[in-house]
Order: structure tokens, then C-alpha cells, then sequence
């Protein structure tokens, strides 16, 4: 199973693929490497991934290539984590929500919001839609004077 690695410290000015897949050539040919850039420059954010077709040969290009000088630059070399969207660092990483049919992210809290409620982080509770509540406490007031009745 195909292994991906993050290359952080890269230097901002510009980085080329191939120029960094040369310093990974000596792990084989099955490694392939993508530079991360900047959308509206088309600088080098300063970081890169590099698949490699396994365990045992991360962990080799880890041990020899990790603190290794490229372009002035030392390398940082890890195992790349699973990709979060909106997370601080400090929160474990889940995985990202799948797309929905119209391509847009799906939230997990988008079905409580239809039938009227919201989850609170707080009490981990589920508690009433703040614009339905003053209808929610009557309709429950109202629920709990038929069953009074009709005992």
C-alpha cells in the first residue's frame, strides 16, 4: 500500500518537482513527489509529498534523507497524517466528511438542523433550535396537559 510522506522546510523561492524527486532517486523509481504552491504566486509554500510504494521504504528514505541540506535548506521528512479541513493541530485528526451527490461536503450536524435541533459541544447534549424553542416549550406544555387529562 502506496505511503505518503510530508517533506516540510522547503525554500520558498522557486522548487522544482523533478529537482526534488532527484534527491529521492536513489530509493527507486516508484517514488513520485508533488511541490505544494501557492495558488496566486506559484511559489513553494514550503512543502511537498513524496509517495513511496511501502512501509519499509518510508522508513528507509526517512532515516537517510530526514535533516538532509536541499537547497540551504534542511529537510524535514515524515509520514504524512490524514488530511483534516478547519482542525487546530491540538484536536485529533478525523477524516473529512464525504461530498454529496452535488459535490459539496456534506456537515455532520446538517440532519439535526432540519428536524429542529443542534448539538451543544458543551453538554453533548441535543438541545432545541434557539428559533423554535419558545414553540417547542408550548407544544411540550400543551403534550403534558392532554396526558394529565386523560389519566
Amino acid at each position: 500500500m502506496p505511503i505518503r510522506l510530508y517533506v516540510g522546510n522547503l525554500p520558498k523561492e522557486p522548487v522544482d518537482r523533478e529537482a526534488l524527486q532527484a534527491v529521492f532517486a536513489d530509493v527507486g523509481q516508484d517514488v513520485s513527489t508533488k511541490v505544494i504552491k501557492d495558488r496566486k504566486t506559484g511559489k513553494c509554500r514550503g512543502f511537498a509529498f513524496v509517495t513511496v510504494p511501502n512501509d519499509e521504504v518510508a522508513d528507509q528514505l526517512i532515516e537517510k534523507h530526514n535533516g538532509e541540506t536541499f537547497m540551504e535548506s534542511p529537510l524535514k521528512i515524515e509520514k504524512a497524517l490524514p488530511r483534516s479541513k478547519g482542525k487546530s493541530e491540538k484536536e485529533p485528526r478525523e477524516a473529512a466528511p464525504a461530498p454529496t451527490p452535488s459535490g459539496r461536503k456534506r456537515s455532520p450536524n446538517n440532519a439535526s438542523r432540519r428536524n429542529g435541533t443542534t448539538k451543544t459541544a458543551d453538554t453533548g447534549g441535543v438541545q432545541p433550535d434557539p428559533r423554535w424553542a419558545d414553540d417547542l416549550a408550548k407544544l411540550k406544555e400543551m403534550l403534558a396537559a392532554q396526558t394529565t387529562n386523560n389519566s
